[in-house]
């Protein structure tokens, strides 16, 4: 919505320039809601100026603004979110204060069954950990961005760290997992060679972690 407000500012004018002053930093947040809201992991502030075309140095002027505004500064409603830099990257959190509540939500009120898909994700997880959303995507040669948010939110998998180099967060499994497993520790998981057609790589293809 915000890219469709700018260009109306624009045509309204005749010109393709930039929005007066007084409003650049407010076109820029939208933008950059627009872009976090729909991002699984941190974005770093040039990312974010290269998406939007903008100079860096706005880009954290108006992350600043986002900030104060979820925070409740100037007298703005605080939010249940709010936008954090972690690892060198921007990301939208929920507040701690509500952890339970979503939590409480998630694991009582919305308990769906998993997916075909979302099974296997978690088999890579738990079996790669720590592993990052590239590399899950690259073992099942899908998307699984909307599969890791959907775990995420079930408390199964957790974000174990965050990539100093390239700002991706590595994912493991909880003690949840386990729980629901009936096991006591990812050392009881079963191999997986034996349950393979042949057996003679195992299930990750021969790499020295397999199980």
């Amino acid at each position: 919505m915000g890219t469709d407000t700018m260009e109306t500012d624009t045509m309204e004018t005749g010109t393709t320039t930039e929005a007066p002053p007084g409003n650049v930093l407010a076109h820029v947040g939208r933008g950059l809601e627009a872009i976090l809201m729909v991002a699984d992991e941190p974005q770093s502030a040039v990312r974010l100026a290269t998406a939007l075309g903008r100079p860096v140095a706005e880009i954290h002027a108006a992350l600043a603004n986002l900030v104060a505004d979820y925070d409740g500064v100037n007298g703005s409603a605080r939010r249940g979110f709010e936008l954090r830099e972690v690892g060198g990257g921007w990301r939208f959190y929920v507040r701690g204060e509500f952890d339970d509540l979503v939590r409480d939500f998630v694991l009582t009120q919305n308990p769906t069954k998993l997916t075909q898909a979302a099974l296997e994700t978690l088999a890579v997880i738990a079996y790669k950990q720590p592993i990052s959303r590239g590399a899950i995507a690259s073992i099942r040669a899908v998307n699984v961005d909307s599969v890791v948010r959907t775990l995420l939110g079930r408390g199964l998998i957790t974000e174990a760290f965050t990539d100093s180099e390239t700002s991706a967060i590595h994912y493991a499994t909880t003690d949840l997992l386990l729980s629901q497993l009936g096991i006591n520790s990812l050392d009881e998981l079963p191999h997986i060679s034996p349950l393979l057609s042949d057996g003679a790589d195992g299930f990750w293809n021969g790499l020295p972690d397999a199980r």
